[in-house]
């Protein structure tokens, strides 16, 4: 019970911040210019220096298995195809919408929640674990998505479209961080003092802002469209992606800190992208806006309790 209170403890702070975010826009009046600003700031400034100066350490670090990349991103493949047979069954959706629809099932917050979550509730020695993750994330993503759109539209896929977006991942500010901090801690050498010092001045404010940044942006969002399928795309990623994780990772014998990066990660509400998704591909931009809202509300209990079962499971 006291492991329990512990996490609760840890982490409903940082729900308090999205609350805080959320209030700001919705009740205060703050403008979306706002919010726009200050989710750019975070995305494109605060989490990347945070992230590089973690990660110029790597070399440092403890050796993270590669078998987690198996594991998180095997779960989300099992998962997609479980949620589009779902999708095709249950809700009688064509196929870009079973896409866009399964994408919402596995596509986690990773950034703006699962960046301070990781730092609040996980070990250091975890956080290379998050930082490989969070690489392949946006990529093997967005590629499954654009495959199945694609294939389901045209049967018919370009080189070209891999390789912008591709190209789009890698230069995505957060990626970016990583791999040029990656790199800086390769070459041994001494970050010099100044640099050191502002870099940790910005990335004391990446968790706080961050979480003020993700409750504006879900203030712009509804919960009443789609609601059926809201609430279906909100179980798979709160409930189905996490314990198919957690299966693969005790199935594969995964060291206990890259096991706990990823359900942490697997178990956060699903991430905005995936509006950005509907948005692109024109199809269920309403359940989806709804489901961002609805996971993450629903993602201030069920997140805390999949760290306190994973705890428990340990013993």
């Amino acid at each position: 019970m006291s492991a329990a209170l512990n996490i609760f403890a840890l982490t409903s702070p940082l729900f308090a911040l999205v609350l805080i975010g959320y209030l700001l826009s919705r009740m205060f009046g703050w403008p979306k210019a706002a919010s726009d600003a200050l989710t750019r700031f975070v995305f494109s400034v605060a989490i990347p220096a945070f992230l590089f100066r973690l990660m110029s350490d790597f070399a440092g670090m403890p050796h993270v298995d590669a078998r987690l990349l198996f594991v998180y991103f095997g779960g989300c493949l099992v998962v997609y195809v479980i949620a589009r047979i779902a999708a095709r069954y249950f809700f009688a959706m064509d196929g870009a919408s079973q896409s866009v629809f399964a994408m919402g099932g596995i596509f986690s917050n990773n950034v703006l929640l699962g960046v301070p979550m990781a730092q609040i509730t996980l070990p250091p020695s975890a956080m290379p674990a998050v930082s490989l993750v969070l690489v392949f994330h946006s990529l093997s993503m967005w590629t499954l998505v654009t495959v199945s759109i694609e294939w389901a539209r045209h049967r018919d896929l370009s080189l070209a479209g891999f390789g912008k977006t591709a190209k789009g991942v890698v230069l995505n500010p957060v990626v970016a961080g990583i791999l040029a901090g990656t790199a800086w801690g390769f070459t041994g050498l001494r970050m010099p003092h100044v640099i050191d010092s502002t870099l940790s001045l910005l990335s004391a404010s990446a968790v706080p802002m961050s979480l003020v940044a993700l409750g504006m942006g879900l203030a712009e969002y509804g919960i009443r469209a789609g609601f059926t399928q809201s609430a279906a795309i909100s179980a798979l990623k709160l409930f189905a992606l996490p314990a198919c994780v957690w299966a693969l990772a005790r199935l594969a014998a995964l060291p206990p800190d890259e096991t706990m990066a990823v359900v942490l990660l697997s178990a956060l509400p699903t991430g905005a992208n995936v509006y950005l998704m509907a948005r692109q591909f024109a199809t269920l931009e309403g359940p989806i806006a709804s489901a961002l809202v609805l996971s993450t509300t629903c993602a201030s209990l069920t997140t805390p309790v999949a760290l306190v079962l994973l705890a428990a499971s340990a013993h």
